[in-house]
């Protein structure tokens, strides 16, 4: 592994740089709040296992095989509340998305994340967030909110330019924002399937594999090996020396 010609790095958002941190209570109120925004007489708790997560999944299927986003108010009237008046539905559709989030629990920044962002910065490294998700706002306001915006030259979301990983355009989005030169462009991210197997294909020059402790082991084939593993975002200190 030869990191001497990168000067730009790419990351994955959800188990790279956010990972979730579970809280019952405020899994709950994201789920009544979805029956809410709904006008459903249905237990949250019933409503969600049985109505909303299985239709996520066949959304998720259909995203994953097109490599697609939908848009928000699309998700909500054609895919997890078809059943419900369509004005309404799309009135809250943001508000919808974002509540389905938090189900899953709280993101919040990686241990060290931050502050190994900061200091690559520091060290001359452009950064970007390349990042398969739904929803249009919550990335904004989390990055206004912990002060992370000016870290980070360009921002790429599925939700906004409604395409996944692994196809290549997404990548393509953040190289033409960032003005960088993708064989000296790093990613790195946790799925391998898909951040990996996309950044090689938009010709990135290196990739780097996320394994955080506990999470589910991905077999490494040719097509998806990234050119070195770490197991915690600083990690990345070690690998990226200063440029100036």
């Amino acid at each position: 592994m030869d990191s001497k010609n990168i000067n730009t790095i790419f990351v994955d958002l959800g188990d790279t740089f956010r990972v979730i941190r579970p809280d019952e209570a405020y899994m709950l109120q994201a789920k009544t709040e979805i029956v809410d925004l709904l006008g459903a007489d249905a237990d949250p708790i019933e409503f969600y296992k049985t109505v909303i997560e299985p239709r996520y999944d066949k959304y998720r299927e259909w995203a994953l095989h097109y490599y697609c986003e939908a848009p928000e108010k699309v998700l909500w009237t054609r895919w997890l509340a078809y059943d419900f008046p369509k004005e309404r539905v799309e009135a809250v559709a943001g508000r919808l998305t974002y509540a389905y989030r938090r189900t899953k629990g709280e993101r919040v920044v990686t241990e060290g994340g931050a502050d190994t962002v900061k200091e690559l910065t520091k060290r001359g490294y452009t950064m970007a967030i390349v990042s398969d998700l739904v929803g249009v706002h919550e990335v904004d306001e989390w990055l206004d909110r912990d002060g992370l915006r000016p870290y980070f030259k360009s921002v790429q979301q599925s939700s906004l330019c409604l395409i996944r990983k692994p196809h290549p355009a997404i990548y393509y989005y953040a190289l033409e924002e960032t003005g960088a030169d993708p064989a000296r462009t790093c990613f790195v991210g946790d799925n391998l399937n898909r951040d990996i197997v996309g950044a090689k294909a938009a010709g990135l020059g290196m990739t780097i594999g996320v394994r955080y402790p506990g999470k589910k082991h991905q077999e490494v084939t040719e097509e998806n090996k990234p050119d070195a593993f770490i197991t915690h975002f600083t990690q990345l200190l070690d690998i990226f020396p200063p440029l100036v």
